[in-house]
């Protein structure tokens, strides 16, 4: 396993840094520092093939491993940065979302929905043994689950109070938040102290332009490390509720409502930020940017959560004060893409993906592919793509 190899590699370059130092110590000189070794080099865009599924949600890239994951719905693809597929894993009748790479423990973390069961997951893939094409996300033991039993509790709220939980609509008062369930997913730091590594779950909110309580994007953070505990295997006949009571962390970030709120989330280190990529809203109050950050540098706040029926206070983040303003919402941002994939190379470049069609004997094929850009902050689309000299 990737853990285990990665425990090795830590303990081999303690031991000979340890002789370095002995060395130099022995020999009455003083020991240099060894420079990390540079990140392997990327290349300017990974095709994720063709495929009969549903569209690109999502996508993952494991550098060291030499390894993008692309999620298409209904599907898992990983290949190598050749655009080689290498493995996939079928058999989802739920939506499978936004991905991320979790650096400590070498797997895929995904958002997965079951409206219809009111069950929300976060799937954890292990990618070393995704290995062949077809795998099934039941049998074949690379798919694990955790329930989130936080995002139930708003999904299914009843906010009229009429006894009626009318379901899977946006049309409607209930759905706590305007919760439709998750989408972006992402590891970063802790929003609030202890910054230990977290991992972050947005929501999905409904589009609807008549509700005033739904205009905030909501965030879950998660400390994973314990997980374990949970993980249950893939079961969409007998849904699970193994998961945590409550997320480690719950915040509020004011953009104006969205449709489906944040569909890619990505922590940027390099700046400190958060990226969301979001489809656009249709309330015509607010700006109703694609693309939003949060400033990383600015420390939560309690705060209103607006337009709740009853007053309500929640952890608030702060717009970062650049890009495009509206002066009448006091909302920032920028109208860009990264709805379909989004991932930070923490050094100013990103991959931005793309999603399409393809015709094949008849039948329409979904596409997705990452290009890598660089981020420039300009507006309205702060990313230039970076094309191979």
């Amino acid at each position: 396993m990737r853990r285990n190899a990665r425990a090795r590699l830590a303990a081999l370059s303690l031991s000979v840094s340890a002789v370095v130092v002995s060395a130099a110590v022995a020999g009455g000189g003083t020991a240099r520092a060894v420079p990390a070794a540079a990140p392997p080099p990327v290349p300017a865009a990974v095709d994720g093939g063709k495929w009969r599924s549903g569209h690109l949600q999502g996508t993952a890239l494991d550098r060291d491993g030499g390894f993008m994951y692309f999620s298409f719905t209904d599907l898992l693809v990983k290949t190598d940065l050749r655009g080689r597929p290498v493995g996939s894993v079928t058999g989802f009748t739920g939506h499978l979302g936004d991905l991320d790479f979790n650096k400590d423990d070498g797997r895929v973390y995904g958002s997965l929905e079951y409206k219809s069961a009111k069950a929300f997951y976060i799937a954890i893939f292990d990618g070393d043994r995704i290995t062949r094409m077809n795998m099934d996300a039941h049998s074949t033991g690379v798919v694990s689950t955790v329930h989130l039993k936080e995002v139930v509790k708003d999904y299914t709220a009843d906010m009229n109070g009429d006894g009626v939980f009318d379901g899977n609509t946006a049309n409607t008062p209930d759905h706590r938040y305007g919760c439709s369930g998750i989408d972006g997913v992402a590891f970063g730091p802790g929003l609030d102290p202890p910054r230990r590594p977290r991992l972050t779950v947005a929501y999905g909110v409904y589009s609807n332009t008549s509700r005033t309580d739904n205009d905030h994007q909501v965030l879950l953070q998660y400390d994973v490390r314990f997980w374990k505990r949970y993980e249950r295997p893939l079961s969409e006949s007998e849904p699970h509720t193994s998961g945590p009571a409550r997320p480690d962390g719950k915040f509020f970030v004011y953009t104006g409502n969205t449709t489906y709120g944040v569909q890619n989330l990505e922590y940027d280190a390099h700046s400190g930020d958060w990226r969301m990529a979001v489809y656009k809203g249709k309330k015509k109050t607010f700006p109703n940017y694609s693309f939003f950050v949060i400033d990383g540098s600015e420390r939560t706040r309690w705060g209103l959560v607006r337009g709740q029926a009853s007053p309500e206070v929640g952890r608030m983040l702060t717009l970062a004060p650049r890009g495009l303003y509206d002066e009448e919402s006091d909302v920032y941002g920028y109208q860009s893409a990264g709805q379909y994939g989004l991932v930070s190379l923490d050094d100013g470049r990103f991959y931005v993906a793309e999603a399409g069609t393809a015709e094949s004997d008849g039948v329409t094929l979904r596409t997705g592919r990452a290009v890598l850009h660089r981020w420039t902050g300009l507006t309205p689309n702060p990313f230039e793509a970076l094309r191979r000299r």
